[in-house]
């Protein structure tokens, strides 16, 4: 079961929900918009608006929003640099001074590290949403028809199309990979605890077989690919052929009233 495994990105979770049967395109146009809003605004409250909007999205879809909470857990040391640097180098009104470092902190930095940590975890949970309510093929479609525009300069739409979706659904199985190497080393013996130059070290073990087996996986697939006659996306036609429906067009006005309050507030 999917809601067994501790990172989910990447990761189709089939439901019977209207958010699962739009079209992919207005499922990623729509979680690109909202990544836009939330990149280039810097309003608190606009930022907690868009993340009730995603729990609400969540419940829509049938899904539980711990499948995308833990994507975070990875994430940590990201969280923890982005709020120490807005924290040491936003200037404001200070706080109090760290005597043996001669570092002020101050209330603005602190304000600003919690907004910039909690934007990043909300940018990630959006893209768990897009995963989770879309199959890789469907993905695989949805890319390739907003890029097929592309095709007359040459850019090639289906390949870039099969590479992002073969990337997506290679994040989980790596990560279950990592996992059984890391089970097998510790039944060997090994050691993950210590100080951070330990577990630099600890980890090095764990590096080679990863490659190895993420080199074994590539080639499986592209020997599966081959056995099938793939040669690109020349000549390909689509077993679904995508078409926006009135579920689409509702999806796309909702969507333009959330943005609402971006220019509102503005």
């Amino acid at each position: 079961m999917i809601s067994g495994r501790k990172f989910t990105l990447g990761q189709f979770a089939p439901r019977d929900s209207v958010i699962h049967h739009l079209d992919p395109r207005t499922k990623i146009l729509g979680i690109f918009i909202m990544m836009c809003v939330l990149l280039f605004t810097h309003r608190p409250e606009i930022l907690l608006f868009y993340f009730c909007v995603i729990v609400g999205l969540f419940r829509i879809s049938r899904l539980q929003i711990g499948l995308a909470l833990k994507n975070i857990k990875p994430f940590i040391w990201l969280f923890l640099i982005t709020f120490l640097l807005h924290l040491l180098l936003t200037k404001g009104r200070i706080l109090f001074t760290i005597p043996t470092l001669n570092i002020s902190i101050t209330q603005e930095g602190i304000q600003q590290g919690f907004y910039y940590t909690f934007r990043i975890a909300v940018l990630i949970i959006l893209a768990s949403f897009l995963t989770l309510t879309t199959s890789a093929m469907s993905l695989t479609d949805g890319l390739e028809r907003f890029m097929r525009p592309f095709r007359k300069i040459g850019l090639p739409a289906h390949e870039i199309a099969m590479m992002l979706s073969i990337s997506l659904r290679f994040i989980p199985i790596l990560m279950d990979e990592t996992e059984r190497i890391r089970n097998a080393q510790l039944s060997r013996g090994a050691s993950f605890e210590g100080h951070l130059i330990q577990k630099i070290r600890s980890i090095v073990p764990m590096i080679i077989p990863l490659f190895l087996s993420a080199f074994r996986r590539a080639n499986d697939l592209a020997l599966a690919m081959d056995a099938r006659c793939y040669q690109g996306g020349e000549g390909r036609t689509n077993f679904r052929i995508l078409v926006f429906k009135r579920n689409d067009t509702i999806a796309f006005m909702i969507l333009g009233i959330s943005i609402l309050p971006l220019f509102l507030l503005k």
